[in-house]
């Protein structure tokens, strides 16, 4: 059994209903929302491992719920929306959602999403390994703290993974889909521009009063290296 714990949050009771009986099937602990307010309050004192999260909500809508309580220490998210428009994909991945399943959905393709980021998560949030040094950049897998010329970064766990990724290969160009497989894995069923949108919102917090990237840069065509 799984024992994962999952909040599902959507406004429609028979939405939560279905999804709750497929997750509570493979094991996992299982809680609901049917509001944003609801969901923040109850991802802030159950603390589960991933939401399954409407982005059309009362109170607070699911980008909302997204900004208040992913991070660090928050839980994965998968977002679901009615919405197949691409500005509301990279949107909400830019938020922090970990994948996106769009409405009318196979509950039995949610379980496969739900075990596959799960297995993500796990694996891109692993410390191991020795301090990784790029020029004034510090990356310690094992108390899982960054720095750049002694300034401590605030990353997500997936920013952390990309930076970890990308130090490890100093000097070397990775591709989107290298960042993917080594840390989404070959399992990954969303938009592969969520590298992307992970990539820049790192570069701003590695150097958010630069111009011209010195460090994390765009290989156009290629992908990305981070160099001294």
């Amino acid at each position: 059994m799984s024992g994962e714990r999952i909040l599902v949050v959507d406004d429609e009771a028979p939405v939560r209903k279905l999804v709750r009986s497929y997750l509570e099937k493979e094991g996992y602990q299982v809680s609901e929302a049917a509001d944003g307010l609801r969901a923040v309050e109850l991802a802030r004192s159950e603390r589960p491992h991933l939401m399954v999260l409407d982005l059309m909500l009362p109170g607070k809508d699911g980008l909302e719920v997204c900004r208040a309580v992913c991070g660090d220490d928050g839980p994965l998210v998968i977002m679901l929306t009615a919405r197949a428009e691409e500005a509301d994909k990279l949107v909400g991945l830019g938020m922090g959602a970990d994948d996106y399943l769009t409405k009318p959905f196979s509950p039995r393709e949610l379980v496969a999403r739900v075990k596959a980021v799960l297995r993500r998560g796990a694996r891109g949030t692993s410390p191991a390994g020795d301090v990784l040094t790029v020029g004034p950049i510090e990356v310690d897998p094992r108390s899982h703290v960054a720095t750049v010329d002694g300034r401590r970064l605030d990353l997500t766990a997936r920013e952390f993974a990309i930076l970890q990724v990308l130090a490890r290969n100093a000097g070397i160009v990775l591709s989107r889909e290298q960042i993917l497989e080594d840390i989404w894995g070959g399992d990954y069923f969303g938009d592969p521009r969520v590298v992307d949108v992970h990539i820049a919102k790192l570069r701003k917090k590695l150097e958010p009063e630069s111009g011209s990237p010195r460090f994390l840069k765009t290989i156009r065509g290629l992908g990305y290296k981070l160099e001294a």
